[in-house]
C-alpha cells in the first residue's frame, strides 16, 4: 500500500532544546527561534542535565509573542495527571494559547533507576499513560468528573484554570511501536513518528528503526488506525541527524561512518537532514509528498543553520 497522503499540510518547524547557561542565553535562543520562522520550541522531560521544562518553557513564551511551546514529551509517570493537567492549563493560559501537549508513557530507564521509581514493562506504562491522558482531557473541561481505573482514581474533581485552547490544547503523541502508534492515531492531534525505544536506551537497534522502509511501515500503521480522521492528524518527526553543509556527500558519508551503516540508509532516512539548505528543502518536499511529514523538529544547535531551509519553504 502507498503512504502517499490525500492532502498536504503546510510545513511547520520547531527546535528541541534542553539547557542554557543563563536566563539571557535561554531568552536569546527563544527569540532567535521565533525570528527565524520556527513555529515551536520543545524540550525533553528527563532527569538529566537539562532545565525543568515547565518554568523554562514559560520563560521562552514570555520572551516571544508567537512561538508555541511544549515538551517532546512529558513522561506520564513523572507526575500525577491531575498535577500535570493543572500545570498544562496554566501554561496555556499564561502563554495566550500557545501550548502543545506532547506526552508519552516514559522510556528512559536511567530516569526511573536514579529516581527510585519502578520501571514497569511497556504494556503497564502504556496502560497507565492511556488513563493519565483521559484524566488530563477531562480536567481541561473545567467540569466536575470522577475517574476510576487500574492506576488512577479521581473523585469529584474540578480543575482550574481553563486553557485558552478549547476544549484542550493540541495533543502530540509520538510512537515507534505498533501499539503506541495505533493509540496515537486514535487519540492525538499530532502524531510523532519515532524510532523504537523499547529497551529503555538508545542503542544499535534504534538506528534500524530510522530507515525509510521502517518509517513507511510506521505511517501505514497510523493511517490504518486513524481511518477517516487521518485528514485531521498532523504528522511530526524529530530529525536527530542534521548536518547542514555545502557538500551533501561528505555529510552523508560522515554520518554513515559514525553509525556504521550504508550511506544510502542515511541519505534516505526521514530522521536525517544532510547537505546544503536547497537540497534539504527538496528532501523535505519529497518526504511530505511521500509520507505526509509536515511538522519537522531539529535540534536547538541547528537554529541558525536551518533558518535558510525555512526561508526556502516559507508558505509551502
Amino acid at each position: 500500500m502507498t503512504n502517499k497522503p490525500q492532502s498536504l499540510r503546510p510545513f511547520r518547524f520547531g527546535i528541541q532544546a534542553s539547557k542554557a547557561d543563563s536566563r539571557k542565553q535561554w531568552i536569546d535562543l527563544a527569540k532567535t527561534t521565533e525570528d527565524h520562522g520556527f513555529s515551536s520550541l520543545t524540550m525533553p522531560d528527563h532527569f538529566t542535565d537539562q532545565l525543568a521544562p515547565v518554568p523554562a518553557l514559560m520563560t521562552a513564551a514570555d520572551a516571544t509573542t508567537k512561538l508555541r511551546i511544549g515538551a517532546l514529551v512529558w513522561d506520564n509517570d513523572y507526575k500525577h495527571p491531575v498535577v500535570l493537567a493543572k500545570e498544562l492549563a496554566t501554561m496555556d493560559l499564561l502563554s495566550d494559547g500557545r501550548l502543545e501537549i506532547g506526552i508519552g508513557a516514559g522510556w528512559m530507564i536511567s530516569d526511573y533507576e536514579q529516581a527510585g521509581m519502578v520501571y514497569d514493562r511497556p504494556g503497564v506504562r502504556i496502560d497507565r499513560f492511556v488513563e493519565g491522558l483521559s484524566i488530563i482531557r477531562s480536567a481541561m473541561t473545567g467540569e466536575k468528573f470522577s475517574f476510576s481505573g487500574t492506576h488512577y482514581k479521581v473523585t469529584d474533581y474540578i480543575s482550574a484554570p481553563l486553557p485558552v485552547q478549547r476544549p484542550c490544547p493540541p495533543i502530540l503523541i509520538g510512537g515507534g511501536g505498533k501499539r503506541f502508534l495505533t493509540l496515537a492515531a486514535k487519540l492525538a492531534d499530532i502524531v510523532g513518528i519515532n524510532p523504537s525505544l523499547k529497551d529503555g536506551v538508545v542503542n544499535a537497534e534504534t538506528i534500524t528503526h530510522m530507515t525509510a522502509e521502517a518509517v513507511s511501515e510506521k505511517i501505514e500503521i497510523v493511517r490504518n488506525a486513524a481511518g477517516s480522521r487521518m485528514s485531521e492528524v498532523e504528522l511530526n518527526i524529530r530529525t536527530f541527524l542534521v548536518n547542514i553543509r555545502d557538500n551533501a556527500d561528505e555529510a552523508i558519508n560522515g554520518t554513515a561512518s559514525m553509525f556504521k551503516v550504508e550511506p544510502s540508509m542515511i541519505a534516505n532516512s526521514p530522521f536525517a537532514l544532510m547537505g546544503p539548505p536547497a537540497k534539504i528543502a527538496e528532501d523535505l518536499l519529497e518526504r511530505r509528498e511521500r509520507w505526509g511529514l509536515s511538522y519537522i523538529i531539529v535540534g536547538g544547535e541547528d537554529v541558525n543553520s536551518f533558518a535558510p531551509v525555512i526561508k526556502i519553504l516559507s508558505g509551502k
